[in-house]
């Protein structure tokens, strides 16, 4: 079956409650602000279509909901960086630590202590944006290579079997960026896109097991945003209700809004955390494979750009200090 403790993982969850609780306040707070955004924007498509009567009210309810929901989805769109630099990377930071028995400073939160150890790898949100971006085409690609495996294999409905499992594989991979992410930390490197370059190998050379587990995550996340879905209608149902106009497919959207900042906020870090444990033991005394660096560079270009990116990167020069910062 799968090679990670749950209970363990549960542990680190406790542990780091005040990232937990970070994730929390965040991630339903985009929730809300999605039913906010899209109440007011029904709201004001309800007033301006009082002007033209009732029969016109219905289409600027509609039309006003859904501009306010994509004013939104840009909004989360622009923070993206700021809150994988901010919420994501500092808990794996603060994950990683424990994992590794390590005390935590005392006289400093998780949260600044995350922080910090995040901008010693990472300068600038930008940077660890770019890295996880890159990274994350190259897992696409490496789930396209056990994909192009199995449909060549002879086997009756093995390319059946293929997209499906390229569906699933897809979704399967969705952690393990965030896990390359946690090898950078653990490295200690302050090029990241190296760390990351030397993880992602490491990660292919090991990808049996690591897409084993990961599907194995995948099942378990899922499935239980699945039931917390189903237990959100009803109070999605009640948001659609104080909206005015014919919003009814609104619950829907909104308890699978509910349902993603459950999965984001608590379920994925625990999907994180035990998979941070499967890869960290599997690569136990291990070097990067040659043969992978050189398979992954000709199957994803992606990865050739990390590696130049790796090869090119200069970390940014300490601010001077003292007299000579205001010489001119």
């Amino acid at each position: 079956m799968w090679d990670f403790s749950a209970s363990r993982a549960l542990v680190l969850m406790a542990r780091t409650l005040p990232f937990l609780l970070l994730r929390i306040a965040v991630y339903f707070g985009v929730a809300v602000a999605y039913v906010l955004m899209t109440g007011i924007g029904a709201g004001i498509g309800w007033g301006v279509g009082g002007f033209g009567g009732s029969d016109l009210q219905p289409q600027t309810t509609f039309w006003g909901g859904l501009i306010g929901f994509g004013v939104a989805g840009a909004v989360m769109y622009l923070l993206r960086e700021y809150i994988l630099y901010l919420v994501k990377a500092g808990h794996i930071a603060v994950l990683v630590d424990l994992m590794e028995g390590k005390e935590l400073p005392k006289g400093r939160s998780q949260l600044a202590h995350g922080r910090k150890v995040v901008e010693a790898r990472f300068a600038e949100a930008s940077l660890l944006f770019g890295v996880d971006q890159l990274v994350k085409g190259v897992l696409r690609a490496i789930v396209g290579l056990v994909r192009g495996i199995l449909g060549i294999l002879p086997i009756p409905g093995a390319r059946q079997l293929a997209s499906l499992l390229d569906a699933f594989l897809k979704i399967a991979v969705g952690f393990v960026d965030e896990v390359i992410l946690g090898y950078a930390i653990r490295t200690g490197s302050t090029n990241g896109w190296e760390s990351a370059r030397k993880g992602l190998v490491l990660y292919a050379q090991n990808y049996k097991p690591m897409l084993r587990n990961a599907a194995w995550l995948a099942l378990i996340v899922y499935g239980l945003s699945f039931a917390v879905f189903l237990v959100m209608l009803t109070p999605a149902a009640l948001a659609v209700y104080l909206i005015p106009g014919a919003w009814s497919a609104g619950g829907m959207v909104f308890a699978l809004l509910f349902a993603w900042s459950v999965k984001a906020a608590v379920l994925e870090p625990f999907a994180i955390a035990c998979l941070m444990e499967v890869y960290f033991r599997t690569i136990e005394g291990q070097k990067p494979d040659p043969v992978w660096d050189a398979r992954l560079e000709q199957l994803s270009g992606k990865f050739a750009k990390l590696k130049e990116k790796a090869r090119s990167y200069e970390p940014p020069r300490a601010a001077p200090t003292g007299p000579k910062a205001f010489e001119h």
